[in-house]
């Protein structure tokens, strides 16, 4: 008997620890080499784990379990010989008479590991809303369940016609003085691995720094005009909106370069300075918020932007997010303001220094050259970390991205 011990491999710096979250093939199965077994949960991206060799699983973790990098999966049983019919390390199929031929042909194509198997998004949509594999048809590769089959199940589900509910017997109404509605019911749900990390960030983030929130407002009015005189012409060009996103990452972006203190972070007993804007964008997802950046946005133009943010937001959306594409980022913005956010304080980003806050545009009347006018307000709040950054260079941060919101053609001009 000869045995492979299949281990948690390095997944990237920063990851210490995984969570298994699915296993993908049963305790005794077959294997073939490079064929997924099992799904790994990190606080960044879900990724599939191949079979380094072929032979027997043997399960070694259960799924939701917590294994550090390098601990034994599973182990594979080399000297097992592959089941009949399989294509690895089987002699040439002899010449078979033609009407041998024909039923093979009329055989189903072979079934494997991902058949009827969903995607951690599909997983997900399927248990918010009751489903089960057999509920679902997976139209993915090779029978694998995909979000947007789970999403055509439930729709399929809401259209169906609810059948008639059987006759029951009215029950006897019983005084007990508790209204009926009422229910003294718990569920106990385990965090996921990201949404662990998530709080360990924040509480350390809370405790390990010397935060601090500065508040301004920013008046929206030319910004909103030059949105609607050009939006139509943008999206011919470019295919997607000009939205607010893009403006506010290339404002912090461009302040960014001019004072590198709130660009810059802690190491240790240095000041780390960066000479770009990788501008991180709080994304909200099912599984937590995540905070992919975008990459030099102080070199890109507001459709490359635009684009960049689309792009991150559907494969975060999706759990389909790379390590590289989770990796960086020198400050970030998170938008409160499209759930509907007043006024907050978020909390810094670490190794960030410092975390830009956008909330909800309101009408409001404001003093306008001695008279008062309806404009569309927003409060802007920037929390920073005092060890990096005074609170002067914070006020100047905050008002000289207040001041090119308010008057955009200067942004545009780079003036």
């Amino acid at each position: 008997m000869s045995v492979v011990e299949l281990r948690v491999p390095v997944i990237g710096e920063s990851i210490t620890e995984v969570t298994l979250s699915q296993w993908l093939k049963e305790d005794g199965d077959y294997i073939k080499r490079d064929e997924f077994i099992c799904e790994f949960e990190s606080d960044k991206a879900t990724l599939e784990f191949p079979a380094e060799v072929a032979g027997k699983l043997i399960i070694v973790a259960q799924e939701d379990e917590d294994l550090a990098i390098g601990a034994v999966v599973a182990k594979i049983d080399t000297s097992v010989a592959a089941p009949q019919g399989s294509s690895i390390g089987t002699a040439p199929a002899k010449e078979t008479p033609k009407t041998e031929t024909a039923k093979v042909e009329k055989t189903p194509a072979e079934t494997t590991y991902a058949t009827g198997h969903p995607s951690p998004a599909a997983a997900k949509l399927m248990t918010e809303n009751g489903l089960s594999a057999a509920d679902v048809k997976g139209t993915g590769k090779d029978g694998r369940i995909t979000k947007e089959d789970v999403q055509q199940a439930i729709a399929a589900k809401k259209a169906a016609p609810s059948p008639s509910p059987a006759k029951k017997e009215e029950p006897v109404a019983v005084a007990t003085g508790t209204s009926k509605g009422f229910s003294r019911n718990e569920t106990r749900k385990k965090m996921s691995r990201m949404r662990r990390t998530i709080a360990k960030r924040l509480v350390s983030a809370k405790n390990g720094t010397a935060m601090l929130t500065t508040f301004n407002e920013v008046d929206l009015t030319e910004i909103m005009a030059l949105r609607k005189k050009y939006q139509e012409r943008f999206v011919e060009k470019y295919g997607v909106k000009l939205g607010f996103m893009s403006l506010f990452t290339k404002a912090c972006a461009k302040v960014l370069m001019e004072m590198p203190d709130v660009n810059a972070r802690i190491d240790g007993t240095d000041f780390v300075y960066h000479d770009y804007a990788d501008i991180s964008i709080a994304i909200s997802t099912p599984n937590g918020l995540v905070v992919p950046p975008v990459h030099n946005a102080e070199s890109l133009n507001f459709a490359e932007i635009e684009l960049k943010i689309k792009a991150l937001a559907k494969k975060a959306r999706e759990g389909k997010l790379t390590l590289e594409e989770m990796s960086g980022g020198t400050f970030t913005i998170t938008n409160g303001g499209i759930f509907g956010s007043m006024m907050s304080t978020p909390i810094i980003n670490e190794p960030q220094s410092a975390i830009l806050g956008m909330h909800t545009i309101q009408q409001r009347p404001m003093a306008i050259n001695g008279e008062v006018k309806i404009r569309p307000m927003m409060y802007l709040a920037l929390s920073y970390d005092h060890r990096v950054i005074d609170g002067s260079t914070s006020v100047t941060f905050l008002v000289k991205v207040k001041k090119l919101l308010e008057d955009p053609t200067t942004l545009l001009l780079d003036l």
